[in-house]
C-alpha cells in the first residue's frame, strides 16, 4: 500500500486501489498503527480497494499542527474520500478504531456502506458506569507507559491479543508509540454521547474475541440486541480479533459484505 497525505492534515493514510470494486476503510486500535491489519490487506487486496489511516499520534501521523485534534478524524477521512472520489465504503474498526468509524457514520452516514466494530462500544449509547469500573485498570496501564513504553507494551500485549504470535506483533507495533501522543487521546471523550441514540441506517456488525474481557463481551451482546444487528464472538481470539484469528476475521467480514 502506498502512503499519502492530505495537504492540510497531519494524518498519513495508505491506499491500495488495484481492485475494480468497492472500498474498505480500516481504522486501527490504540497504541499501534495501520499495520495491525497486514493480514487483512493481503487477503482483500484485489477484491476491494483498500484505505487505512494512522490515527493522530500513531504511526506516521505524529506531526500535528495548531488546532489539530483527533476530533477531526472523520473530517480528514471525508477529505480523503473527496480527493480520491470515493462515493462510499465499508468501514472496519478495532477497539479505538471503532470509535472513529462510528463518529464518521454520525457525520457522513451517506458515505457508509456498512460498519464493522470489533472490541468497541456504542459511542451514541455509552454507559458511563461501565467506563468508571474499567478506569482504574486503564490508569495503572498508562502509568506504566510514562515510566517505560517497553514496560507498557509488554503488559499491553497480553490484554490486547490472545495468541503468542499476535502478542508479539502487537508488542512490536506498541513500542513505537510516543509518550507525548497520550495528549491526543484526551479528546476522545468529546466523541461520546454527542449524538442521540438511534437505529443504525446502514448494515452493522459488532463483535469481539471469545477471550476478550467479560465486560467487552457483555457490551457487544447488549449492543447487538439493542440494534438488532449482526454479531460475532470470534473463536480463538482476544481483544484484537483480527490479529489473533485473521482467517476467521476475514471470512466473517467477507460474509457480512456479500450476504
Amino acid at each position: 500500500m502506498k502512503m499519502l497525505r492530505l495537504e492540510h492534515s497531519p494524518v498519513a493514510y495508505y491506499v491500495d486501489d488495484s481492485a475494480n470494486g468497492e472500498w474498505v476503510v480500516f481504522v486501527h486500535a490504540a497504541f499501534v498503527d495501520h499495520r495491525m491489519f497486514e493480514k487483512q490487506f493481503e487477503y482483500f487486496s484485489g477484491k476491494y480497494n483498500l484505505l487505512a489511516v494512522d490515527i493522530l499520534g500513531h504511526g506516521n501521523s505524529c506531526r500535528a499542527g495548531r488546532g489539530d485534534s483527533i476530533e477531526k478524524t472523520a473530517d480528514w477521512i471525508y477529505e480523503i474520500f473527496q480527493k480520491h472520489e470515493i462515493c462510499g465504503a465499508h468501514f472496519v474498526g478495532v477497539s479505538l478504531g471503532s470509535v472513529f468509524i462510528q463518529d464518521f457514520a454520525n457525520k457522513y452516514g451517506d458515505k457508509v456502506l456498512s460498519l464493522a466494530c470489533f472490541g468497541g462500544y456504542d459511542i451514541n449509547n455509552f454507559d458511563l458506569e461501565k467506563q468508571r469500573a474499567n478506569s482504574k485498570g486503564q490508569m495503572k496501564m498508562m502509568m506504566k507507559a510514562f515510566v517505560s513504553v517497553k514496560w507498557f507494551a509488554k503488559a499491553n500485549k497480553r490484554i490486547s491479543a490472545y495468541t503468542k504470535e499476535a502478542q508479539e506483533e502487537f508488542y512490536n507495533l506498541n513500542i513505537k508509540f510516543r509518550k507525548k501522543s497520550f495528549k491526543y487521546l484526551a479528546k476522545l471523550k468529546n466523541l461520546v454521547n454527542k449524538y442521540p441514540p438511534e437505529k443504525a441506517r446502514y448494515p452493522l456488525l459488532v463483535g469481539c474475541g471469545e477471550h476478550d474481557i467479560p465486560m467487552e463481551i457483555q457490551i457487544v451482546n447488549e449492543w447487538a440486541e439493542r440494534q438488532n444487528c449482526d454479531k460475532v464472538i470470534l473463536k480463538g481470539a482476544g481483544h484484537c480479533a483480527n490479529m489473533d484469528n485473521p482467517n476467521g476475521f476475514n471470512e466473517c467480514l467477507l460474509s457480512f459484505w456479500t450476504k
